[in-house]
């Protein structure tokens, strides 16, 4: 087949994708056929967007280069390795498995997030983690403005700094800041670091690579008094 490249060594075999010679179209046709198995590299990727979207399968894919819109979107089971930086909506809709970003990631990481781990070891732009349903997203520098904004369950955990209005209208996400926080957005407080989320915390931090001290970080999340209407609140909504 002279659109793809198969490599094995003593331990695996490795089948490779040429963004620069095979239609992207191609390539994600193959990523979701029935019974697949093994590990990927996807090379040449040029900025190329939904890469490697809607994969399910137990799968390794690596992608070589800088990634646009959607990459790893909707992925489930799969670990999917970006070597350089991600454009907006990097593992939108992930239901589990993991994905890595090495570089940095624009805004609306993991957007919708139901499952599995997206670590961006590089900084995440603007609504990171936006309206996140139950995943895990560990950045290693910094989040833009409106990250975690109605994030629902899951956890958001922050290594750098965060911008403002972070956690607005947050619902039941836990979030972990071990820099600063430019301002907090509406019903997001601080709140006690208890054992059982430096225990929580610390899992997330080595999942993602990580040794940090627990205890420096700072657990955000909701004060609760949105959840129902009052008129004394109507000012927040």
């Amino acid at each position: 087949m002279d659109t793809l490249s198969t490599t094995t060594s003593s331990s695996s075999t490795v089948t490779t994708f040429d963004l620069a010679q095979v239609p992207l179209r191609e390539v994600n046709s193959a990523l979701h056929a029935p019974g697949l198995s093994g590990e990927f590299l996807i090379t040449g990727p040029a900025g190329a967007h939904n890469v490697a979207v809607g994969v399910n399968a137990p799968v390794k894919i690596t992608v070589s280069g800088h990634v646009g819109y959607y990459a790893a979107g909707m992925n489930q089971q799969a670990e999917i390795l970006v070597e350089g930086n991600a454009g907006t909506g990097v593992a939108e809709n992930m239901m589990s498995g993991t994905v890595v970003v090495t570089g940095n990631a624009s805004q609306s990481a993991a957007a919708t997030a139901h499952g599995g781990l997206l670590v961006v070891h590089g900084d995440a732009s603007a609504r990171c983690g936006i309206s996140l349903k139950g995943a895990d997203v560990v950045v290693g520098g910094n989040v833009g403005h409106n990250s975690a904004f109605m994030a629902q369950a899951g956890r958001m955990v922050v290594r750098g700094n965060a911008g403002h209005g972070l956690g607005d209208s947050l619902y039941e996400a836990r979030l972990y800041v071990r820099g600063e926080v430019a301002s907090l957005g509406a019903d997001c407080v601080a709140k006690e670091m208890r054992p059982e989320h430096l225990e929580e915390l610390a899992g997330l931090l080595k999942a993602a690579g990580y040794d940090d001290d627990p205890a420096s970080y700072t657990r955000y999340g909701s004060a609760r008094s949105l959840y129902h209407f009052h008129s004394d609140n109507v000012s927040a909504y």
